[in-house]
């Protein structure tokens, strides 16, 4: 049989899937690899920093404050007051590795933060939603929880990742990187991250004032309300929704034989 060789067929080097199609799929496919490696890398980044000593953490980052803040005045009496009112809560917990330190920040936004090395910060909205002493301690004693249980080190485990991400885009240089406030809020704790850091705050308040009384009363009024509630959105994107907060305090008091009703004390400024 004699071998007749045929010309190849028009088009054989070029894909018979729609080069639009195949560009979306590559950035598909690349952007998926890189989500999982991001994930993976989160997770043992904040597995590591979890086995850092409290100690070590509490020295590597006195003094540090995140590079956009943007605080009030030193000698602003909140400030003065809210830091003593730290002080007096954390003195509950005896062993507690930090020398807390407290930042008031001059936004309208309603939040509060545990950030490395036992930085607390306060916004400005959130000091002007608080009626009393014992609201604001709670909220306090929470973020106190947070450190308590270290919660705060996913945080810095995400906000590392997410500046080293965008270091990358931008083709900054990654020795010159800070953490932003706005990478560590990013930190979505779990139920039971939130939960436990509430047992522990509203533990705090019970040894200060030998009473839970008004503990959740910030986030009555905030369940209640039925006007604007872009205030304390922010605090609502990284804390438990206010209805949730409300019956699990009352359920930890409860079950704790925690009194419930107690003197109100008045705040100082």
């Amino acid at each position: 049989m004699k071998f007749i060789p045929k010309k190849p067929r028009e088009g054989i080097n070029v894909s018979d899937v729609h080069p639009l199609v195949e560009a979306g799929t590559l950035v598909v496919g690349l952007t998926a690899i890189f989500a999982i490696i991001a994930l993976a890398l989160i997770f043992i980044i904040e597995i590591a920093l979890y086995f850092v000593p409290a100690e070590a953490e509490a020295k590597l980052f006195s003094g540090w404050l995140p590079e956009d803040l943007v605080t009030v005045s030193p000698a602003d009496e909140r400030l003065y007051q809210t830091q003593l009112l730290v002080d007096r809560l954390a003195s509950h917990w005896a062993e507690a590795p930090y020398e807390f330190r407290v930042e008031i920040d001059d936004s309208d936004l309603s939040n509060a933060m545990a950030l490395p090395g036992g930085l607390i910060i306060v916004t400005q909205g959130l000091l002007d939603q608080v009626e009393s002493e014992n609201e604001l301690a709670f909220v306090l004693g929470h973020e106190l929880g947070h450190f308590r249980n270290r919660d705060h080190l996913r945080a810095l485990g995400r906000g590392i990742m997410i500046s080293l991400f965008f270091a990358v885009l931008t083709g900054n240089d990654v020795a010159g990187l800070g953490i932003k406030t706005a990478d560590i809020t990013l930190r979505g704790f779990s139920r039971e991250q939130e939960s436990r850091a509430d047992e522990f705050g509203l533990a705090v308040v019970y040894a200060e004032y030998g009473h839970v009384n008004q503990a959740s009363r910030l986030f009555e009024r905030w369940q209640a309300t039925n006007g604007d509630a872009s205030r304390f959105v922010s605090y609502l994107s990284t804390h438990p929704e206010a209805g949730d907060r409300v019956a699990n305090l009352r359920a930890i008091a409860l079950r704790d034989g925690w009194e419930t009703e107690g003197e109100i004390t008045g705040l100082s400024w």
